[in-house]
This record gives structure tokens, sequence and C-alpha cells, in this order.
């Protein structure tokens, strides 16, 4: 078998077999396909694509490039949840102690920011001493005992996938629904969730823009997660817009605490609680959605999945009594109120924009291994919909120096759209 010639069929539009798949990706991982080569062949993959049984073959081949986590001795459901990547996207933060809280376990493998999106574990690691580099002892003590952890992948886990996503990043090959269903779903299976929740962006601030993109992607992690023997439900959601009123590192840990106390934006609230009901019925806690969205409700008002989320900051290292000491005032001196240039309704807040402005003023990251600022972020005081007076505050931005506010606030500037009528209510879910 050459290289070459699988390249060659895929260029084509020809269907690869499982061999010719595990040819190209163990190669690469064991360094013997070239990068150049597996670089042409991801081209090849993004322009032509894969057929759903090519996907799962892919996904197949990089789940077994590495070891699988052995949960064996815990009681189930262990049940994860992915976002495809947003901005203001912290329901992670409220979804895993709220699961925990009603018997789901939720062995959870988070990532960092990438381009214009936050990442979770930046956010947990802007609590003080929070560790996310587990080893499968504490993460078992972590699902055991809080019902979830959180952590980083490791480098035993699905490492064809590290390899690829890095090629990917640099080759222009991101956006391919086959590699992203391959990536996403090789990392889920290795980490032992059999059932998956999935939160499938689409707008400016999303990697899927358009919202047909968004369907076919939940339709591929759908068909291919099934054929892998998981349990799967995915939920279209509107990300034209930051999710909740906190951009930022430990700004989102703060509204995650808001929402898991009953007190968080609406927004965040509505998509937090329908992923978690959802992820109820994959769970047989519940029979439909309603007795899901019920049931996490009343967990929430129990204050239990609070208390978990404190329970693993502790247990993870992190330092609770300076988290809860630090809130609503741990911010950067370096800060400035953006006023409203005249007397109109908010049209729209651009989450792109927002993302964007975001990595300058350092809650994101232009290279992997710059450093994020735990204190940097953006609080929106106002959204679409609401009005606003001329020079009354729409946002507070807050930098990691100086320089990188000066850098970000004309995107945050044009951000911000004006009308003069009040916009219609879009639907933030389907």
């Amino acid at each position: 078998m050459r290289t070459v010639n699988i390249i060659l069929k895929k260029r084509d539009g020809d269907i690869l077999t499982k061999e010719e798949i595990a040819f190209i990706v163990n190669g690469y991982v064991d360094g013997v396909v070239p990068e150049y080569q597996v670089s042409a062949w991801l081209m090849a993959v993004f322009l032509k694509g894969m057929t759903p049984e090519e996907t799962v073959f892919l996904t197949e081949t990089m789940l077994d490039s590495g070891t699988r986590v052995n949960l064996d001795g815990i009681p189930g459901p262990f049940i994860d949840k992915h976002s495809t990547g947003g901005v203001g996207d912290k329901t992670s933060l409220v979804i895993a102690p709220l699961l925990a809280s009603v018997g789901i376990r939720v062995p959870m493998t988070s990532g960092r920011a990438l381009g214009h999106t936050g990442g979770t574990l930046d956010k947990l690691e802007s609590i003080p001493g929070y560790r996310t580099n587990l080893s499968l002892a504490e993460f078992r003590r972590g699902l055991a005992e809080e019902g979830f952890a959180m952590t980083g992948q490791s480098k035993d886990i699905a490492p064809a996938d590290k390899l690829l996503y890095a090629l990917r990043d640099v080759t222009a090959t991101v956006e391919s629904i086959p590699l992203i269903t391959a990536s996403i779903l090789s990392k889920k299976a290795a980490e032992g969730a059999d059932a998956l929740v999935f939160d499938v962006k689409y707008g400016s601030g999303a990697f899927m823009k358009e919202k047909s993109q968004a369907s076919a992607l939940a339709h591929s992690l759908t068909s291919v997660g099934t054929a892998l023997g998981m349990k799967i439900a995915a939920l279209l959601t509107d990300m034209d817009e930051p999710l909740g009123n906190a951009v930022g590192n430990f700004l989102e840990v703060e509204e995650a605490l808001d929402c898991l106390e009953g007190n968080g934006p609406a927004d965040v609230m509505e998509v937090s609680l329908a992923l978690a009901a959802n992820a109820c019925v994959l769970g047989g806690k519940a029979s439909d959605v309603e007795e899901g969205l019920a049931l996490c409700k009343k967990a929430l008002e129990s204050g239990l999945p609070r208390k978990l989320f404190l329970d693993n900051a502790t247990r993870q290292g992190g330092d609770v009594k300076r988290l809860l000491e630090m809130r609503g005032n741990y911010r950067s001196q370096y800060a400035y109120d953006l006023k409203a240039e005249r007397s109109a309704y908010i049209a729209r807040i651009d989450a792109y924009k927002v993302g964007l402005a975001s990595v300058y003023l350092g809650v994101g990251r232009n290279r992997v291994k710059d450093a994020v600022s735990p204190v940097a972020g953006v609080l929106l005081r106002k959204k679409r919909e609401d009005w606003a007076d001329a020079g009354e505050t729409v946002m507070t931005v807050y930098a990691k120096d100086a320089n990188s506010l000066r850098e970000a606030m004309p995107l945050l500037k044009d951000a911000v759209s004006y009308g003069e009528t009040k916009p219609s209510r879009k639907p933030l879910i389907g």
C-alpha cells in the first residue's frame, strides 16, 4: 500500500477503505508517513468529503490510536456534553455539576481557547490552584465522589487526533465535517462516555456560520456516534451574539456560579437546561425532555449542583475560599466603559467581533503557547432588544494591559449595532 495512491484516490473523490484510512493515520502517528503527505490527504478530504462509513472508519482509527479510560467499578450512566465553540459559552461549568446532582456521571475532557472562541480549561484555571491535568486515578475519584471531573486531553487519549488537529489548524482544513466529527467523537468515546449531548452552534461567533452547515454537522455527529454504539442528542443553538453577559475566564466562572444559584442570564439558563434535560433522557433519568427540564430545575433549587461545583474545585486543587472572596472584584486595572453612541435600541452585538477583540484583551491566544489572562474580558451591560440612552454604558471592557485595550476597542465599538425600532426576538435553540 502506497500513501500517494491513497491521496490520489481521495483527490479523485473515490471512497477509501478502512485499511487505507488506518494506513495513513497510523503511519503518521508512527512517524512513517511524512507530514507533507498527510497535509495533502487532509486537503483532499476537505475538498472531496467522506461518506458516513468512511467517517466511522476514521473515527475508529483515531480512537484506537490511544488508550481508552477504564471506568469499571463506577456506576453509570456516563454522559458528556460538547459544544462546537462559541463566545461567552460557559454552559459546561453549569451542566457538569447539574447532571451529577441527578445521578449522571460526567467524564468531561475539555479544551482551551481556539481562535476567537473560549476554552473551558482556561476558565477553570482562573480559579486559584485549579488543576486540569488529572491522572486517571484522580479522574476516576472525581467521577466516583462528585459525579464529574474536568480534565484536558492527555497524550494517551486519541493521539492521532492531537497530531491531525495541529496539522489541520495550519493547513486550512479545520472546517471539514468528517474531520470535525472524527476529532470530537474519538476523544469523547475514549474518555468513557456512553452517551453524548451536542451543542452545535451557528452564527457569526460559531465555526459553522450558516444554520444549514450546523445541521449537517449535527447529523454527522449523530449518525457516526450511533454507529459507534453511543446514544446521541444534538441541539442547534444560535451564536450570532455572545451567550450570557460575561466573556472572559474568571468573569465566566462568576456567571456560571450565578446560574448554579438560579440567577444566571436567561439565555445561558435556557441553553444549559435544554442540554441537561436531553442528557437526562439519554441517561434514563427522565422519559422526555419536559420531565428532564423539571428534574434539572428542581435540582438547581436544592443547591446541590452549586455544592458539587465547589467540591470539585476543591478536589482539583482550587482555593474555594479565595474564589468566593474574589467574586465580583477580581478585575483588571485596565478597564474602559464603552458608551452608547446615541439613544437607540441595541440591534445586535456581533459575537465574532467580541470574540476576536477578546483575544487582543488576553482572554484567548494567537499562538498555542500564549498565556491567557484570568482578569481580562467583557461584561455586557446591554444586549439585543435593550434600550440604551446616549452615553449609557453598553459594555465594560477589561484588558491584560493598556496596549491590548487600545487594540481591542475599535473591534468592540464596531460589534455594536443600533436601531430605531426594537428588534424581533430570535429563537435561541433550533
